[in-house]
C-alpha cells in the first residue's frame, strides 16, 4: 500500500510530505491504523538535536490516534473499526513490563528512540524504494497510516472525537500521569508546576482534578493566563534565565495577565511557592530540565517532599547545599510512571466529566503544514499541535 507521510531526511532540513511504501500486512500481534490525528510532541523535535543517534530519514511522530484497519493473528485483542489512541512502545516480557512499569521497559531506549523494533522493517520505504528508520516510538504516526504493535493500542469509545486523543498517548499522559501515578496526589496535597507547556499544564489539570492546590510556574504572562484557566495558581517567573522555561516568545492570542512591572517582587521564586503552598509545596515538577530551576523547585518543596523530572538532562546537575535536607528527594519520571491501557481511559472519563479539559490546548494542522506546526510549536504559538492526515490509502 502507498500512502502519505512526513519523512524528515536531514537534522537539519524540513520535513518533506511524500508517498512512502509499506510492502506487507500486519505480522502477529500487529495492527494497522489509519491515523485521524497526531500530535507533536516535542520529543519528535529533538531527534534534530540527537547528535545523529536516531536514524535518518524517518516518519516521526508518536501521539496517534486512529481507526483499525487490518490485525495480524489472533491474539491482537483488537477489531477492525476499533478507534485507538497509541502510546510508547515496550517489549512486554522484561521484569518491568511484567510488575506493570512498561515506561521503565529493558528496551525502552532501543525499541522507542534509536531504531526501533527491526522485525519487519524492510517493508517500510520511500517511494523509490529506499529504506526509511524502523517504527518511531512503535508508530511513526506523522502518516495516513501506521503499523503499531497491538501492545502499543489502546481502544476508546468510538463516539469520541479520535482525531484529538493522540496526545493522551505521550505528553498529557506523562505530565497527568506524574500527578496520578508518581506523586499519588491527594485532596489537599500541593503541586508547584515549573513550565506550563502541554507536559506541565497536564499536570495543572490533573492536580486540580485530584483536589490539590496547584501553583503554575511560566515567565509568559499568557501561558500563566491559561494556566489560571485550568485552576492553578499563577506565578510569574520573571528571574529565570534566558535558557529556563523554554525561552519562548509570549503566545498571542491569550488573555493577558498585568505586566511583569505590576507583579509583586519575585526574586525570591522558592520562597513564593512556599507562601503559597502554607509552607512549601508536598510535590514539584519540573518539565525544563533547568539546572536553577531545578534547585529552586527543591528549596520549595516542603520536608519530605518530591520532585519529579520529566526533561533529559544534557550536563551535570549541580545540587545547591541543603536543597535535599530533611527527607526531601529527587526522581526522573519517564512517561507519567503510566501503563497507557488504564491511565487513557481515566484521563478521557475526566475530560467527560469537564474536569480535564485538555482539547483547549490543541490546534490542528493539516498533514502538509507540519513545517508550518513546527514553526508555532517552537515560537510558542501552540501549546499542542495536532496534525490532521487528509489523503486516503491507494
Amino acid at each position: 500500500m502507498r500512502f502519505g507521510a512526513a519523512v524528515l531526511r536531514s537534522y537539519e532540513g524540513p520535513f518533506t510530505v511524500e508517498e512512502v511504501i509499506l510492502s506487507a500486512g500486519p505480522a502477529d500481534g500487529e495492527v494497522l491504523v489509519r491515523i485521524a490525528g497526531c500530535g507533536m510532541c516535542r520529543t519528535d523535535l529533538a531527534v534534530r538535536r540527537s547528535a545523529g543517534r536516531s536514524p535518518l530519514p524517518a516518519v516521526l511522530g508518536h501521539e496517534g490516534a486512529g481507526v483499525v484497519v487490518e490485525t495480524g493473528g489472533p491474539d491482537t485483542g483488537l477489531s477492525v473499526g476499533d478507534h485507538v489512541v497509541l502510546s510508547f512502545d515496550s517489549c512486554g516480557h522484561c521484569r518491568n513490563c511484567r510488575g506493570a512499569a512498561p515506561a521503565y521497559c529493558d528496551s525502552f531506549a532501543s525499541l522507542n528512540l534509536f531504531g526501533g523494533r527491526e522485525e519487519h522493517a524492510a517493508r517500510f520505504t520511500d517511494a523509490a524504494g529506499g529504506a526509511l528508520a524502523p517504527r518511531w516510538f512503535g508508530q511513526s504516526s506523522f502518516a495516513e497510516y501506521a503499523m503499531v504493535p497491538a501492545r502499543n493500542a489502546v481502544r476508546v469509545d468510538p463516539s469520541l472525537p479520535v482525531e484529538l486523543l493522540g496526545p493522551l498517548g505521550c505528553g498529557f499522559l506523562t505530565g497527568a500521569g506524574a500527578v496520578f501515578n508518581s506523586f499519588g496526589v491527594r485532596p489537599g496535597d500541593s503541586v508547584a508546576v515549573f513550565g506550563a507547556g502541554a507536559v506541565g499544564l497536564a499536570a495543572v489539570m490533573a492536580a486540580t482534578a485530584a483536589g490539590a492546590v496547584a501553583v503554575a510556574v511560566d515567565r509568559h504572562p499568557g501561558r500563566l493566563a491559561l494556566a489560571e484557566r485550568l485552576g492553578a495558581i499563577p506565578l510569574h517567573a520573571a528571574t529565570a534565565g534566558p535558557r529556563d522555561l523554554a525561552d519562548l516568545p509570549e503566545p498571542p492570542g491569550l488573555p493577558g495577565l498585568p505586566d511583569v512591572s505590576d507583579l509583586a517582587d519575585v526574586s525570591d521564586l522558592a520562597g513564593r511557592v512556599r507562601r503559597l503552598t502554607d509552607g512549601g509545596a508536598q510535590y514539584a515538577l519540573d518539565t525544563t530540565g533547568s539546572a536553577h530551576l531545578i534547585n529552586t523547585a527543591l528549596r520549595a518543596l516542603r520536608p519530605t517532599g518530591h520532585l519529579g523530572l520529566v526533561a533529559r538532562l544534557h550536563t551535570a546537575l549541580p545540587l545547591e547545599p541543603g536543597t535535599l535536607d530533611r527527607g526531601r528527594r529527587i526522581s526522573h519520571i519517564c512517561e507519567g510512571d503510566a501503563v497507557p491501557g488504564l491511565l487513557i481511559p481515566r484521563l478521557i472519563g475526566l475530560w467527560q466529566a469537564g474536569r480535564f479539559p485538555f482539547d483547549q490546548l490543541i490546534r490542528t494542522y493539516p498533514l502538509a503544514a507540519i513545517n508550518e506546526a513546527e514553526r508555532d510549536c517552537d515560537a510558542g504559538r501552540v501549546v499542542k499541535p495536532v496534525l490532521v492526515p487528509e489523503g486516503r490509502c491507494r
